[in-house]
C-alpha cells in the first residue's frame, strides 16, 4: 500500500459489536483482520482496567501495528458549582490518563463539562483553571499522555470549535478532539466541503500546522435538532456530508486518527478506509 494512504488512520470507539469476544484484547485482533488501524479504548462509564491488562493490551497493540487511544469518563464536569465535583472530575482525568499511558495509548479524549448557569466566558476561565491543574499534574508525573478536548455537539455543552481552538492555544499542553459530527449538529451547519475545509484552516492558523499533522477525529452519522446532537447514526443513514468531507482532509494533506462513533461503527470506519484510499490513489 502506497505511504500516502498511511497519512490517515481510521478505527472505532470501543469495541466492534461484530467482535468475537468484549475485551479490548480480541477487539485488537478483530480489527487488525478488518484491516482498521487503531482504537480508541471507552473508559466513558469509569477507569476500570487493571495494570496486567494495560500490559497485554500495550503489547498486543504493538504487535499488530494498531494505534490507541482512550476516552474519560462521560461524567467529568469541569464546570460544576460543586468544588467537589471539579475536583473529582480533575481525578477521572488523572485516572483515565494513567491507565492510558500504561496500555500504550497516546491520547486521553474527555467533554469538559455543561455551561449549566454559567456564562460561557465564565464557563472557559474555570475550565480553563482546572485543566491547568490537571496538566500540571501529569508534567510532574512525566506522563506522556496527551489530554484532548473535544468539540461538542449540543448548545449546552462546552466545546465550540473556538472555545477548544482558544483553549488549545492558551493551555500548555492541551490538544484538540475534532469531532465533525458534534460541530454539524452543534448549529445545524458545518457539512459541505467549503465548511470542512475552512474548520481545518482555521485549526491550522491558530494552532499550527502540526495540529493537522497529528489529529484525532471522532466522526459518524448524527440526528440533530435545534439543540443540537441527539443520537448518533450510521454515515449512509444520516445527512452528513462525508464524502466532501474526506476531500477536504485529503485536499489538506491531513495526517492522523478518525475514529468512527458510528452504532456500526466498524462497517463505517471500513466504508470511509476505502473511500479515503480511492481519493489519494486518484491524486
Amino acid at each position: 500500500m502506497p505511504s500516502a494512504v498511511r497519512k490517515l488512520l481510521f478505527g472505532t470507539a470501543g469495541v466492534p459489536d461484530s467482535s468475537p469476544q468484549t475485551s479490548t484484547l480480541s477487539a485488537l485482533q478483530h480489527l487488525h483482520e478488518l484491516r482498521l488501524d487503531c482504537l480508541e479504548m471507552e473508559f466513558v462509564r469509569g477507569v476500570k482496567i487493571g495494570s496486567d491488562t494495560a500490559a497485554k493490551i500495550k503489547a498486543k497493540a504493538a504487535a499488530l501495528g494498531l494505534r490507541l487511544s482512550a476516552h474519560a469518563p462521560y461524567y467529568v464536569n469541569l464546570n460544576s458549582d460543586e468544588p467537589g465535583k471539579r475536583m473529582q472530575s480533575q481525578g477521572h482525568l488523572l485516572r483515565a490518563a494513567r491507565a492510558a499511558e500504561q496500555a500504550g495509548a497516546s491520547c486521553v479524549v474527555f467533554h469538559a463539562g455543561y455551561y449549566g448557569l454559567s456564562s460561557p466566558d465564565k464557563a472557559y476561565e474555570v475550565i480553563k483553571k482546572e485543566l491547568a491543574q490537571v496538566l500540571s499534574a501529569l508534567r510532574s508525573e512525566r506522563n506522556p499522555v496527551v489530554l484532548r478536548i473535544e468539540t461538542m455537539g449540543k448548545r449546552s455543552q462546552f466545546g465550540s470549535l473556538d472555545e477548544v481552538i482558544t483553549l488549545c492555544q492558551e493551555v500548555d499542553g492541551l490538544a484538540p478532539c475534532l469531532d465533525f459530527s458534534h460541530l454539524h449538529a452543534r448549529e445545524g451547519k458545518a457539512n459541505t466541503y467549503l465548511d470542512f475545509y475552512r474548520i481545518l484552516k482555521k485549526v491550522e492558523k491558530r494552532l499550527g500546522r502540526n495540529a493537522l499533522k497529528t489529529v484525532h477525529i471522532h466522526i459518524s452519522g448524527i440526528e440533530y435538532n435545534p439543540k443540537g446532537e441527539i443520537k448518533h447514526l450510521n454515515l449512509p443513514d444520516s445527512d452528513f456530508r462525508y464524502d466532501e468531507w474526506l476531500q477536504a482532509l485529503k485536499d489538506l494533506d491531513v495526517e492522523g486518527r478518525v475514529v468512527c462513533e458510528s452504532p456500526g461503527r466498524e462497517t463505517d470506519a471500513a466504508m470511509l478506509k476505502k473511500l479515503y484510499e480511492s481519493y489519494v490513489l486518484k491524486g
